[in-house]
């Protein structure tokens, strides 16, 4: 070898060899690690390796370097693969082997971390199924009374309890996410407010159409745009049945049969709860067409804090007796 060229121990797999380092320019003749910016001389016995394809200055690199920021990449994991940054060559990472004993629990250790989501995802699903299997089952018993709900529930066909009672608690929420009442309120202002005998259904809202101010209807937010109307649905929804045998048992408590009475308890209900929302949707809409922008008041917006009012009043009072000296004065 000549004086351009040095010797250095490189890891390849698990065997340490030398290699030479060539280098055709007599100037440069130091090899830094690209990780802690180190040379030859600073670590004589340090192990350097060449892990990718780059060339120049980040050919080589510190072993311990290189492993501590392999480290700080696979975060724990270290199955993951690794990347040069310049190249993004993938480090090819060699690892003793294991023994039987080891190998076995390796394995079912990575087989359980792969299966446990899957597990979970059933657990969940499987939750929310008899959920709603139980939930159907009250609901029946609701409508039906306890008795006989429960003896059609026993002669009804298993498999049809199973694919029934679930979707009941769907089709309720799948239900309650048609929103009737604003379709209905939009042909009420569409339609109806143009009849002089139910313009003053509408409040204000024929005079403001009347009078050319503009028409500016509230904007249509879907049903789970907003996470507060997501679980507006779904209780609303859940309760329909309760609030029907609640309603059948106060209005309609003539009747005997169960399933007549609760459907015409519910049926009420959602006209009820249905005229009162269109109301105050109207309400709103004609104090929105009211809404008016004032000119820019520096008094009107600026608070009244303590110490602002304190001192308003004690220039009150100094020009109180101000005037009441020039009055004694005079």
């Amino acid at each position: 070898m000549t004086d351009e060229s040095e010797i250095l121990p490189v890891i390849l797999g698990s065997n340490e060899v030398s290699v030479p380092v060539e280098n055709n320019n007599p100037n440069d003749n130091r090899v830094n690690c690209w990780v802690c910016f180190g040379s030859t001389e600073d670590d004589k016995d340090a192990e350097w390796v060449q892990p990718c394809k780059c060339r120049g200055t980040t050919k080589w690199v510190h072993q311990t370097c290189l492993q501590r920021w392999i480290d700080e990449k696979q975060k724990g994991n270290s199955s993951a693969t690794v990347t040069c940054p310049q190249c993004n060559a993938e480090y090819i990472l060699v690892f003793p082997p294991f023994g039987r004993l080891v190998f076995v629990l390796d394995m079912a250790d990575r087989i359980i971390y792969k299966v446990c989501p899957l597990v979970t995802a059933g657990i969940v699903v499987g939750s929310l199924y008899w959920t709603a299997v139980t939930y159907g089952a009250v609901t029946v018993m609701q409508i039906l009374g306890h008795k006989e709900g429960l003896n059609s529930m026993e002669q009804a066909d298993p498999l049809v309890l199973l694919v029934g009672l679930p979707t009941i608690p769907v089709m309720l929420i799948l239900g309650k996410m048609i929103r009737w009442e604003d379709y209905l309120l939009r042909l009420w202002r569409r339609y109806w407010s143009k009849l002089p005998n139910f313009s003053k259904l509408l409040g204000r809202a024929a005079h403001i159409n009347n009078g050319n101010v503009a028409d500016r209807p509230p904007p249509d937010i879907p049903a789970f745009n907003d996470p507060i109307s997501a679980t507006r649905v779904l209780c609303g929804a859940l309760l329909l049945p309760t609030m029907a045998t609640v309603f059948g048992r106060v209005f309609f408590a003539h009747i005997s049969q169960n399933p007549q009475r609760t459907l015409l308890g519910g049926i009420t209900f959602i006209v009820m709860k249905g005229a009162l929302k269109m109301y105050l949707r109207q309400q709103q809409y004609v104090r929105q067409c009211q809404r008016k922008i004032l000119n820019y008041d520096r008094n009107a917006i600026m608070p009244q804090s303590p110490t602002h009012s304190q001192s308003s009043q004690t220039d009150s009072t100094a020009t109180t007796s101000s005037g009441s000296s020039s009055a004694s004065d005079f």
